[in-house]
């Protein structure tokens, strides 16, 4: 009897999409009609090394045609994964599982040997097709350990602030060390991202994208565009991004940030033109009116007969691109998918507010056929007028 793990995810992966482990064992046991794989599953986080002693959940399944069990623990690894980004930028979780079958021999239940698999990584993000199922994460992006998929020129203010995510974590390529900077004025710099332990909490660094930002490593005086590109020591890691500086434009810029596919933010400057609105929902009942306890039935002319029992308000947000190429397609689709959207009214304090994007819709459009690329983009604040918990 030989029970083997054959499909395994790889070492780190996205919670959202499928984290496969496929059973397969070639005794003659596996006739029974009784015969089960069981996978218990183990979820935990901060050290990789500190394993809860006991499983988390243990997962049943009958052989399929191929005489395999297939589990996918992607929807239960992800359900863990419940902390808001803003609030927790490395957001991580180890897991591994124990296989073993049983069958059932009279009234007494037969079982194997376990067999252990290794510890993987799942990150708060998702794959999409045509990825393949088990596909190296740094294949999914030329930008990788830079949790982005770009595009390789963006557009920025001078003034911007913001923090992006790097992989610092072992298991996907090699460990960056640190995340460099090349301006147009000359200027260079580095900013370290070493992680400081195996504790899911580091397994993300965040580094600047934002001139703005106090740890901005480079001079932005005489700044056109920079680049950033990951490091390990003195060996490049991945494509660089090119920011190109927009000058002040006719219009008030709102600055968008959601979390993509890798579970970390991009950043979207909206420059058009924007405009919010506030409205209203009413339900009414008919109150009774009138003196309807006194001796006598009287009313007073300041009663009414049509009262509000809820006042709900929704504010809009509405922002429109100036011209962009189409590789921003790729991305601003992650910003419709996306579950945590932000509007970073205040860059100087980070203060934000949460958004709902409204549409459902969006024609994508490629240079070939549009020429100049421009997008509307509707969002719900999600924090209305009343403070209602």
């Amino acid at each position: 009897m030989s029970l083997l793990i054959t499909q395994t995810p790889t070492s780190v992966s996205l919670a959202q999409s499928p984290l496969i482990f496929t059973l397969a064992e070639s005794a003659q046991v596996i006739t029974s009609s009784s015969f089960q794989y069981t996978a218990a599953l183990f979820i935990w986080s901060g050290s990789v090394n500190a394993a809860p002693t006991a499983s988390n959940y243990t997962l049943v399944k009958f052989p399929n045609p191929s005489n395999v069990g297939i589990f996918d623990v992607s929807r239960i690894v992800n359900s863990t994964l419940t902390n808001y980004l803003q609030a927790t930028p490395s957001s991580a979780r180890y897991f591994k599982i124990n296989g073993n079958w049983q069958y059932k021999s009279g009234s007494t239940w037969i079982s194997g040997s376990n067999v252990t698999s290794s510890v993987y990584t799942a990150l708060d993000g998702y794959s999409t097709f045509q990825e393949a199922i088990s596909q190296p994460i740094e294949n999914k992006t030329p930008y990788w350990p830079l949790m982005t998929d770009g595009p390789v020129t963006q557009s920025a203010f001078i003034d911007n602030y913001g923090l992006s995510g790097v992989y610092t974590g072992d298991g996907a390529s090699t460990r960056p060390t640190s995340v460099k900077y090349v301006g147009s004025n000359g200027s260079t710099g580095s900013y370290a991202v070493q992680p400081t332990g195996s504790a899911t909490q580091h397994l993300i660094a965040q580094y600047p994208i934002g001139p703005g930002e106090l740890t901005f490593p480079i001079s932005t005086i005489g700044l056109e565009w920079y680049t950033t590109q990951a490091y390990s020591g003195s060996v490049a890691l991945g494509n660089t991004i090119r920011y190109d500086i927009v000058c002040v434009q006719k219009y008030p810029n709102v600055r968008i940030k959601w979390k993509n596919k890798y579970g970390q933010f991009d950043f979207f400057n909206f420059y058009g033109s924007s405009n919010q609105s506030f409205g209203t929902s009413q339900k009414t009942y008919q109150p009774q009116i009138g003196s309807w306890t006194s001796t006598e039935l009287t009313y007073q002319k300041y009663e009414t007969g049509i009262s509000n029992y809820t006042v709900s308000d929704t504010q809009t947000l509405v922002v429109n691109t100036q011209f962009i190429p189409q590789d921003y397609n790729d991305i601003l689709k992650q910003l419709l998918v996306s579950d945590e959207i932000y509007w970073v009214y205040d860059e100087t304090s980070d203060l934000v507010k949460p958004l709902s994007i409204v549409n459902n819709n969006l024609r994508f459009k490629t240079g070939v056929v549009d020429k100049l690329i421009q997008y509307t983009f509707t969002f719900d604040l999600g924090q209305p007028y009343k403070l209602i918990i």
